[in-house]
């Protein structure tokens, strides 16, 4: 079991050795048995301490455009495709998200539905 940084990092260096060892023979089914079942080892490894890492809290939205850029993210869309999705042009989306346009409730009502974004936080942001 991995428990510092140090060994983490012990650990990938081994990863990273059968890594070049199998690229150079072709592939990982090249390498041997014993091989193999110590890379799948020293992964798990790996995984086990990555996961134990608490990652840092994401900010919550606290605004109509923040809420609307983590959906944007969430659902990897670009303005055009999210234009697209809620039905209204990409200068509309562009001046929402810089706080030059109001949210209308039609709007509103297609952010919540299309979105998935609580009618509470629309109703108390907008």
């Amino acid at each position: 079991m991995v428990k510092t940084r140090e060994e983490y990092d012990n650990v990938m260096k081994k990863i990273e050795g059968y890594i070049r060892k199998s690229t150079k023979l072709g592939g990982f089914e090249n390498l041997s048995k014993k091989e193999t079942s110590e890379l799948a080892k020293l992964s798990l490894m790996a995984e086990e301490y990555e996961d134990s890492i608490p990652l840092m809290p994401i900010k919550a939205p606290s605004s109509i455009a923040e809420m609307i850029r983590f959906k944007m993210y969430e659902r990897n869309l670009k303005q055009k495709q999210l234009a697209k999705l809620l039905g209204i042009s990409e200068p509309y989306i562009s001046g929402l998200l810089s706080g030059k346009r109001k949210l209308s409730l039609d709007l509103a009502k297609r952010l919540h539905q299309k979105l998935g974004v609580d009618a509470d936080f629309i109703l108390t942001r907008a």
